[in-house]
């Protein structure tokens, strides 16, 4: 706070407020202590038993269990990197990182993401190796190992289930869980048709299957952190009907240099050029705009630059870029 002739000027390096009753909180910030520690417990119980699965794969012979283990690693080391990027998020903005450093979780998504590819690919490639030479699988260890995994998938599960409906992280972390639930089910099907009928080739097909499902969520996780990092509008917020909905509101003659983006997941931003009518109420208009795009788009971080046009024009948008 400076004070020169008279004048006070306040200066403030990026900002995070909630409000009171009925209000809502800036970005993604507002994790509560349940969200924590029911990521820190699934993260636990997965990283936990990927170690027995690394193993019951090895002393078993079986590709589909390492296969899976490697699915639970990646799951388990998104929940950490989220967990640590919660912990990097919380950091105050600075004058040089006026954002603080809200993308970190956006960075270790991407950086989960190359990794599911480079796990998936290493599956595929050591599924033909086995294809053309099937070892020979311990089949009743093979089952053990993967239904012991399955509850263990499914209590992570149920305690995810129970604060997904608080934050948009958990329910991401629900549906990679949901997905080793899958894997587990997908091992358990191979133990028993070796068990059954000896086919060994049931297990680097499994795993041929657990790649896919891995690669699965590597595309959509480096395409929504891609699009994060490119700037790109926020899924289910069409720019067009924003655009048109913040131009029919009475007053407004046009809207142009209209930008939407997020600076992480659930953060969106939006910045325009409104011209209002020359005898209109420039911030009056600005603040009907602001509830407008908060009540109807969810987004309550806005820079709006309202001027008056020299001449009434008619209602319209232009200039997305």
């Amino acid at each position: 706070m400076a004070d020169h002739a008279g004048l006070r000027l306040a200066v403030t390096v990026g900002h995070e407020h909630e409000h009171g009753e009925g209000g809502h909180s800036h970005g993604p910030g507002a994790w509560r202590d349940a969200d924590r520690k029911a990521l820190l417990i699934a993260a636990g119980l997965t990283a936990g038993f990927m170690f027995a699965e690394i193993i019951g794969g090895l002393l078993t012979d079986s590709l589909a269990l390492l296969a899976d283990a490697g699915h639970m690693l990646s799951d388990s080391f998104s929940l950490f990197l989220a967990l640590g990027a919660v912990a990097l998020a919380a950091r105050p903005a600075t004058p040089r990182r006026t954002y603080g450093y809200k993308r970190a979780e956006i960075l270790a998504a991407l950086i989960n993401g190359v990794l599911l590819v480079v796990v998936s690919v290493w599956i595929v490639i050591e599924a033909i190796n086995r294809i053309g030479d099937p070892p020979d699988v311990l089949g009743g260890w093979m089952l053990v190992v993967a239904v012991a995994g399955l509850a263990v998938n499914l209590i992570a599960a149920r305690v995810l289930a129970r604060s997904a409906g608080e934050s948009l992280n958990v329910k991401a972390a629900l549906r990679h869980v949901l997905a080793d639930v899958a894997g587990s089910v997908g091992v358990i099907l191979a133990a028993v048709i070796i068990l059954t009928t000896g086919w060994e080739l049931a297990d680097p097909i499994v795993s041929i299957v657990i790649s896919v499902l891995i690669a699965t969520s590597a595309w959509s996780i480096l395409r929504d952190s891609v699009d994060v990092l490119l700037e790109a509008a926020p899924p289910g917020l069409d720019t067009e009907e924003i655009g048109y909905s913040m131009a029919s509101l009475s007053g407004v003659d046009q809207v142009h240099d209209l930008h939407i983006w997020q600076i992480t997941s659930g953060m969106p931003m939006l910045s325009a050029h409104v011209l209002v009518a020359p005898e209109s109420d420039c911030h009056g208009i600005r603040r009907e705009l602001e509830v407008l795009l908060d009540r109807e788009y969810g987004i309550d971080h806005t820079t709006l630059q309202v001027e008056h046009t020299a001449t009434q024009k008619p209602i319209m948008i232009e200039g997305f870029g």
